[in-house]
This record gives C-alpha cells, sequence and structure tokens, in this order.
C-alpha cells in the first residue's frame, strides 16, 4: 500500500443562483444544514485530480470512479483529498471540517468496455417540465437532456471553478470528465420542476477522453424510484454522449430528488 501525496482545495459553491435551492444557505439551514452545499458534483471533480495525477490521459479514456457523498463540503472550507493506492485500485477520501465528507475508489481498467448506442434510446428533454412528486421518474421510463458544449472561455472558467490545475486539459484541448456529472444532472432538471434535491453518489466507467467544444448529451434509464428514511430516491442508468455519435461515459447516478422534509410538506 502507498500514500498519494493529499490534494487540497478551496471548496467553490458554483451553483448559489441554481434553481436546486440545496445551495442557497437559508434553504440549506432549513434542511439542518450550516449553508449551501457545494454540489456533489463538483466534490467529485475534485475527486477526479488523483487518479489523473495517477494515470493521466489513459484515465480520461478509460478510467472508473465511484462516489458516494456523505457529508455536506461548504464554500470556502479547504478541502483534503486522499488516496491510497492496494492492488492498482485508488481509495479516495474527501475530508473537511475534520469529517470524512466523500468516500470511493478509481481504477484503470485494461480496456474500456464496448457499450452500443444502440442500448440507450435517444429521446429529447421534455417539452413541458411538470412539479415534482413521488410519481415523478417511473420505473423504466427513458430521460433525455438538452445538448450542452463547454468551449473556450466556458471550459476555461468550469476549470477554474473546479480549481483544477493539472494542464493535461489545456495543453491537449481535453474536456474535464466533471462536465459529463454535470450533464447527469441535467437528466433530472431538464425533465422535472424539483425543489431542494440532493445529489448522494455516482459511479462512472469512462469509454473515450472528451474534447472541449464536445456538444453533450445523456440517454438514461430510470432502473430506481424508492422512498428510504422518508426521502425519495431516484437512480438512472445512462449513457454520456459526445456529437450524437461517441459514448464518453456509462454512468450511474443517484439521488434524493425530495427530501424528507419537502415530501412531508
Amino acid at each position: 500500500m502507498s500514500a498519494i501525496t493529499i490534494y487540497r482545495v478551496s471548496a467553490y459553491n458554483t451553483a448559489k443562483q441554481s434553481e436546486n435551492k440545496m445551495h442557497d444557505d437559508t434553504v440549506a439551514r432549513r434542511f439542518g444544514f450550516s449553508g449551501g452545499l457545494v454540489p456533489g458534483v463538483d466534490v467529485m471533480a475534485y475527486m477526479m485530480h488523483l487518479p489523473v495525477a495517477r494515470w493521466g490521459r489513459p484515465f480520461l479514456e478509460r478510467g472508473l470512479i465511484e462516489a458516494r457523498f456523505v457529508k455536506p463540503v461548504y464554500d470556502g472550507e479547504d478541502v483534503d483529498l486522499t488516496a491510497r493506492e492496494t492492488d492498482g485500485v485508488l481509495e479516495l477520501e474527501v475530508e473537511s471540517r475534520g469529517e470524512i465528507c466523500a468516500t470511493g475508489s478509481a481504477s484503470l481498467p485494461a480496456a474500456a468496455p464496448a457499450l452500443s448506442l444502440a442500448d440507450y434510446r435517444q429521446v429529447a428533454a421534455v417539452a413541458e417540465r411538470k412539479q415534482v412528486d413521488a410519481a415523478s421518474f417511473a420505473l423504466d421510463q427513458w430521460l433525455g437532456t438538452t445538448p450542452r458544449a463547454w468551449a473556450g472561455e466556458a471550459a476555461r472558467d468550469y476549470l477554474s471553478d473546479i480549481r483544477e490545475t493539472d494542464p493535461i486539459y489545456l495543453h491537449e484541448g481535453l474536456g474535464h470528465p466533471g462536465i459529463l456529472q454535470k450533464v447527469m444532472n441535467r437528466l433530472l432538471v431538464d425533465n422535472v420542476i424539483l425543489g431542494p434535491w440532493i445529489h448522494v453518489g455516482s459511479r462512472m466507467q469512462l469509454l473515450s477522453a472528451g474534447k472541449e467544444g464536445d456538444e453533450i448529451t445523456a440517454r438514461a434509464k430510470v432502473v430506481g424510484n424508492y422512498e428510504k428514511k422518508g426521502h425519495r430516491f431516484v437512480e438512472l442508468d445512462a449513457l454520456v454522449v459526445a456529437n450524437n455519435t461517441t459514448p464518453l461515459a456509462h454512468c450511474r447516478h443517484i439521488a434524493i430528488y425530495q427530501p424528507r422534509e419537502q415530501a412531508a410538506a
């Protein structure tokens, strides 16, 4: 077992003006938090720095990463990320305020699995979103997203927002894989009008290195919709695609789409 040097980030809440008011200080406090949450997709982006430092571009082409968010990360906090390698697997931890805020793992498979576009139905985001309720996200429902591209200044701003310092993205014209997780969130917000909600975990198998300026969409099937401890959860099995032709990642995404307080309201 060997330890990788701790990577420190000053966390930044990129979603203060988001439709998801769980990132707003006032609303988040109503749910028992100290302030607005830094988005889970951005915490996962912080976590990706370590496997990319370990394996470089091959990780962006075929790496596997999993993350589970257990405690909030808040704007302006120092966040320490640690990776310990055992038998080719990096065990990842995110710590802030002396607490473990997220755990996960990363590895580099010998080859990316072959997934077919035909196995993931391409649908458009709904024309008119409806308010969330317990029947939202029916099992086996297919979801799509509006296309999104990060290019030029937007791509540079994203790297700045997630405090990414690795030069590989700018030098090689690559898109950061954290962007793919942002598109995964769009599967929820492009299809339903949500109240405050929480991303709780993801598994992402990269299939190809994305390029800056790719037009990115996601195709997902709802594979879980259930209640646990008063929260309503949704689980998505998705393929993230560049330019309608190139699979970039196979993702499993889990979120609380209706937190307990909201569900009881």
